[in-house]
């Protein structure tokens, strides 16, 4: 109820519009309920009572009409809506978007720049008014990626490649959470996104990729997607380029952590 970016912003629209058409049927009804059953109270000898009535093409016209097109017009919200505020579609901006790689592990986030070259866990650091463009994968099982200040949810899926449009057009810290129980850790697994200007991100990509960590590359990956939980915000100042990718080809579990179930260990 709070968006912080288009893509919320028409959702909120959405809701509040298929809430519009909704209430100016229950609100009728309500108040019409109350009016019959005092016009017709006993006490009442204006009433009129009629045994014998059975039908009136009139009143079943009435009666059906109004409900139809009560679900022709949210019919037409969520076709509209759907449409305009589908994921996979690009935001209009004459801002260049960027691409943030995003891959759900059991319990952390972790976020990739393949443009910056480097990347990040638990924490997102974007910059306000760029749309950008989330491509969207698990190592594990299903999951949920979920900012709900900017907009739509999306499933996170091993061997899958999903894509969200998003931006933020407000400074400021959103939190993102996973939507979808992933097990024993799932309600640990929160990150924040931090819009900010332009600037201040050039500075968080310099400052983070002039640290003295480690490679991400495909070794370290498969030891930063064991399962763990309450894992701080920490980032790599490197990034193998094409991680993203081998993340999906090879279905999303690290190389030699397939359970006999199927399941990353």
């Amino acid at each position: 109820m709070n968006p912080a970016g288009p893509i919320a912003a028409g959702e909120r629209s959405i809701f509040f519009n298929a809430l519009a058409v909704m209430l100016a049927i229950v609100v009728p009804v309500i108040i019409l309920a109350f009016a019959f059953g005092w016009w017709f109270r006993a006490s009442n000898t204006r009433a009129k009572h009629l045994p014998e009535w059975a039908y009136s093409g009139r009143l079943e016209l009435l009666v059906w009409s109004i409900p139809a097109l009560a679900i022709m017009f949210l019919g037409g919200i969520a076709w509209i809506g759907s449409h305009d505020l589908d994921p996979p579609k690009p935001i209009a901006s004459k801002a260049r978007a960027m691409t943030v790689e995003v891959v759900a592990t059991d319990w952390k986030w972790l976020f990739l720049y393949p443009e910056q070259g480097m990347a990040t866990i638990n924490r997102l650091v974007v910059p306000v008014g760029t749309p950008v463009k989330f491509r969207i994968t698990s190592a594990g099982v299903m999951n949920s990626f979920f900012v709900p200040q900017l907009g739509s949810q999306i499933y996170a899926m091993s061997g899958m490649d999903s894509t969200l449009h998003l931006r933020a057009d407000k400074a400021g810290r959103y939190r993102g959470l996973s939507a979808h129980y992933s097990g024993e850790g799932f309600a640990d697994m929160d990150f924040f996104v931090d819009a900010v200007p332009q600037a201040a991100f050039d500075r968080f990509v310099a400052t983070a990729r002039g640290g003295m960590g480690k490679t991400l590359d495909w070794t370290e990956f498969v030891a930063m997607a064991h399962p763990s939980r309450n894992v701080r915000p920490a980032s790599y100042p490197r990034l193998q380029p094409g991680l993203y990718d081998q993340i999906v080809m090879r279905n999303g579990a690290p190389e030699g952590e397939q359970a006999k179930d199927g399941r990353e260990q």
